[in-house]
């Protein structure tokens, strides 16, 4: 009977716990994993976060295997087995640091598609393997939650019961996490059409801690006109579907659907989108545009432009500004970069926003990701300045600007052990693996192999884009497949033109 009383008295401690935790504001920072990979002044690796930028950050991103179990998507990168970088406990001792810091493991994202997640949310056992695996991961590597990014139920190859199957899974996470006192949160979409089919809002609301919700890439290069990819309110000239694509639409439709104030985080973004302008003297919204914009030095990925690109590229060539008065955004032009047009939040109206969530009751805000905003302070006096204004404006405090981080790719050891040295064979002749982690195949940009050095040799794996995306050469990522094949025929015959 004492045991049965003091198990109940632990239990609500850790409720009232996590209760009082989640009662704060929240700054949620999604960590895009892969940046570790870019060039020069791009390069963000996890000693370049500042651990007390954001209250929550998100490790992006882990996947689903066939096994139902949950798959390190860049095992060289992510582990610390077979001479990896051990990115995932690094990541997670940033709470050394900071120890209010939350850090959870998203599991999904757009490249993961959708088939694989209807087929395991329909079956009670795959269920069950894939939460035991998610527990099993995250106490391995010292994570407090998950973010589950199924993008998106019922849709990109799901199945209609996904919509009450989700919300099955979710409810199932639920008790193994708490039971373990983990969180347990969800990036959903911004888009009507999109949780109408998906999501069943009441149940679905009542299994997770926060709702992050993307509210951004409203639009694209896949439109063939220009629009902002993160409006606020809609646009006078919006018609048709589009009056329902931007920010307060998507934001007062969930709560109309259900979803309680204090559970949903209003998504940014520290990137714009961007295309190509088809007429140079229409330089306006919905202007003619039928081809992704110039690509970054640092992302490229034609069509998206980190923030960090937007204002250094600023400084040697300047943009041409737009803020009409009906937007709370800028939109910006360069028609000597290749007639580029972007659509992007800047440094005051990414306040607007956090007042907007603020005076609507939200829990706080998040942003996908922390790498491309100006992380260096390139353009402006404090580092990161989109999430840092964000942060003060919803949060009403100041934050305090660490100096530099020291750089270091590793720290798995005792510092006292001497480093090892680790050298890397060259593929030979029709081997596919030249290094460790993604490597691309010469012609068919469908797939990538992911290669697993051994101490011995490469173990070789290979990994399918989803529908719709293609894996760049560049960036040795899965990217839309429109902004693969705009880097030029020679990279992937197979598959381009489109």
């Amino acid at each position: 009977w004492f045991s049965i009383v003091r198990m109940k008295l632990l239990t609500a401690i850790v409720l009232l716990a996590t209760t009082l935790t989640l009662s704060e504001s929240v700054m949620v920072c999604y960590y895009g994993s892969w940046a570790v990979y870019r060039n020069g002044k791009g390069k963000f690796d996890v000693e370049d976060i500042d651990p007390f930028l954001c209250t929550h950050i998100v490790f992006g991103f882990a996947g689903l295997g066939s096994d139902n179990k949950v798959r390190v998507l860049d095992p060289y990168n992510e582990l610390c087995e077979n001479y990896g970088k051990c990115a995932y406990d690094r990541f997670t001792a940033l709470k050394k640091q900071n120890p209010n810091l939350v850090t959870t493991l998203a599991v999904g994202g757009w490249n993961e598609g959708s088939a694989s997640y209807s087929k395991m949310a329909a079956d009670p056992a795959a269920r069950a393997t894939f939460a035991d695996s998610v527990l099993e991961m995250l106490n391995a590597h010292d994570f407090d939650g998950l973010d589950f990014d199924w993008e998106y139920p019922t849709q990109r190859g799901g199945n209609p019961e996904d919509k009450v199957n989700f919300v099955i899974l979710m409810s199932e996470l639920k008790k193994a996490l708490h039971g373990d006192g983990k969180i347990l949160t969800a990036a959903v979409s911004a888009g009507k059409a999109t949780i109408d089919a998906a999501y069943d809002v009441p149940g679905f609301a009542d299994t997770v801690d926060y709702i992050h919700v993307m509210a951004y890439d409203l639009h694209g290069a896949w439109d063939k006109y220009t629009h902002h990819h993160t409006i606020l309110y809609q646009y006078p000239e919006d018609e048709g579907d589009n009056i329902y694509l931007n920010v307060d639409y998507a934001i007062q439709y969930w709560l109309s659907m259900g979803a309680p104030a204090h559970k949903l985080v209003l998504g940014t973004a520290t990137y714009g989108r961007c295309w190509r302008l088809d007429d140079t003297s229409d330089t306006g919204m919905y202007a003619p545009a039928s081809s992704p914009g110039s690509p970054g030095p640092y992302t490229y990925s034609p069509g998206f432009l980190g923030y960090n690109e937007i204002c250094e590229h600023d400084l040697t060539s300047p943009w041409t500004i737009v803020n009409e008065p009906v937007m709370n955004e800028p939109y910006i032009y360069d028609l000597s970069f290749g007639n580029t047009w972007c659509s992007y939040d800047s440094p005051d109206s990414i306040i607007t926003k956090a007042l907007y969530a603020k005076d609507n009751g939200l829990a706080g805000m998040m942003v996908w990701s922390i790498e491309t905003d100006d992380f260096l302070a390139e353009c402006h006096s404090r580092p990161s300045i989109l999430i840092r204004n964000m942060h003060e404006a919803f949060s009403g405090e100041s934050l305090t600007t660490l100096p530099p981080p020291i750089t270091t790719t590793r720290d798995p050891l005792d510092p006292t052990d001497p480093p090892t040295t680790v050298t890397f064979p060259t593929a030979s002749p029709g081997e596919h693996c030249a290094y460790p982690g993604n490597n691309p195949d010469p012609y068919d940009c469908s797939f990538f192999y992911q290669c697993v050095y051994d101490g011995t040799g490469y173990i070789e794996y290979i990994v399918y884009c989803s529908e719709g995306a293609l894996f760049n050469p560049i960036t040795f990522i899965c990217d839309y497949d429109y902004a693969v094949c705009a880097l030029g025929d020679e990279y992937c015959p197979a598959n381009c033109p489109l």
